[in-house]
């Protein structure tokens, strides 16, 4: 090696034990506190999977595309080259958040290293010398995808030395995460960096640092105005007058200023701890046992689901009957056994699709009579698009209303 390739190498060296230092010499960029924290769990190679949980405009997307840089320009050896894979909630947000943040930074190379050897595409940020086996690709889907389809899109990424770069992530589908995982499982070194806004409590973000804890180096990034840790890069006077305008407790203002996860998400009708409270709940029997009694019944024939026979009685809903793989007669069977023996007085069965009708027609035959709904039809409320959607709207006021 010539003595510049011996102070490249080294600079590299350098470089992968210190991306603070990469991202100052390289592309002028100072980082905020919770950035540099950031970086030094980038380069802690113990730290395998590291998560952002972040309000708006941080410098999040940033801190992503300068660490891709930093793995692309300081890992590998001699016969394995580094490759990784970048993904976002969708193509528009992946195209114009983290992907365009990787452009401009390599524009902004101070040294004209970067620019040297590395080239981006609207698909793959590669090095020059070996497209093929050197890069990070822009990993997609379609706004329709499944969960199942979300994660597929991470398949096939092999190598010793593997990065996987995830921006927006706070409504992405956890089984995304779980393909991320695959990648990990056969390479030396391997690392998945996550970041976005606490928005549901059912994403890939939730996941990780709820329900997954114990697994992941997680960084809180807020805008709260009161906290002396905030992000300088969120404007001041715009976080507190959020915070002003519609209170701490606004589940956008938790997302977008405080970094918090709203207790339900933005689009949930009931939060977690309403959930936990009403299955924690106990009513005395004069508290519910004046109302009607009504059972509902949901058939299915095969598959993974269940015939489910619920019944509730006012604010108490009691244990429900599972049957499996059952024929339509079994059915009807045990909804005139529940009849003998509970005497309900309402019956109300799932109808959608016609798939209640041999059950209807034979309690019918035993003189049972159930009143079928399908839940596509028009809702009783002109509010609601459809009655499933009336119907999940009251079961949630139930359950806010103290069933339990």
């Amino acid at each position: 090696m010539t003595n510049e390739e011996l102070l490249g190498a080294e600079r590299r060296r350098r470089w992968r034990r210190d991306p603070p230092a990469h991202a100052l010499e390289e592309f002028g960029f100072t980082p905020d506190r919770w950035q540099h924290e950031f970086f030094q769990a980038f380069a802690d190679p113990e730290k395998i999977r590291i998560a952002l949980r972040a309000c708006a405009g941080p410098g999040k997307s940033a801190v992503l595309a300068l660490a891709g840089i930093n793995f692309l320009t300081c890992y590998g050896d001699g016969e394995n080259h580094p490759l990784g894979a970048v993904f976002s909630c969708d193509g528009d947000n992946l195209k114009n958040g983290l992907w365009k943040e990787l452009q401009v930074w390599l524009g902004k190379s101070v040294t004209g290293f970067s620019k040297d050897v590395f080239e981006i595409t609207s698909e793959s940020f590669y090095a020059k010398e070996a497209k093929g086996t050197w890069f990070l690709n822009a990993r997609t889907w379609a706004k329709t995808a499944n969960p199942d389809a979300q994660g597929r899109s991470l398949s096939g990424l092999h190598g010793k030395y593997v990065l996987i770069l995830g921006d927006e992530v706070g409504d992405v589908a956890p089984a995304v995460g779980r393909a991320a995982e695959q990648a990990l499982g056969v390479c030396t070194w391997g690392k998945i960096c996550i970041a976005g806004n606490p928005t549901s409590v059912t994403g890939l973000l939730y996941e990780s640092v709820a329900t997954k804890a114990h697994l992941w180096h997680t960084i809180t990034i807020t805008g709260d105005p009161d906290n002396p840790d905030r992000s300088p890069r969120v404007d001041l006077a715009w976080a507190k007058q959020q915070v002003a305008d519609y209170g701490r407790e606004n589940p956008w203002v938790m997302a977008y200023v405080l970094g918090l996860f709203p207790p339900g998400g933005f689009n949930a009708l009931l939060t977690v701890d309403e959930i936990d409270a009403a299955m924690g709940r106990h009513l005395l029997d004069d508290e519910y046992d004046f109302s009607q009694k009504r059972i509902g019944v949901d058939c299915a024939r095969f598959g993974d689901d269940a015939t489910v026979l619920f019944p509730r009685q006012g604010l108490a809903a009691f244990a429900p009957v599972m049957m499996r793989n059952a024929r339509s007669e079994e059915i009807a069977g045990r909804v005139a056994a529940s009849k003998f023996k509970w005497k309900w007085e309402v019956g109300i069965i799932d109808d959608t699709g016609g798939w209640g009708a041999g059950t209807i027609d034979a309690c019918r035959l035993g003189g049972i009579n159930l009143l079928p709904i399908n839940a596509s039809s028009v809702a009783q409320d002109s509010r609601f698009f459809n009655a499933r959607a009336e119907m999940n709207w009251r079961c949630a006021q139930w359950v806010k209303n103290g069933g339990a």
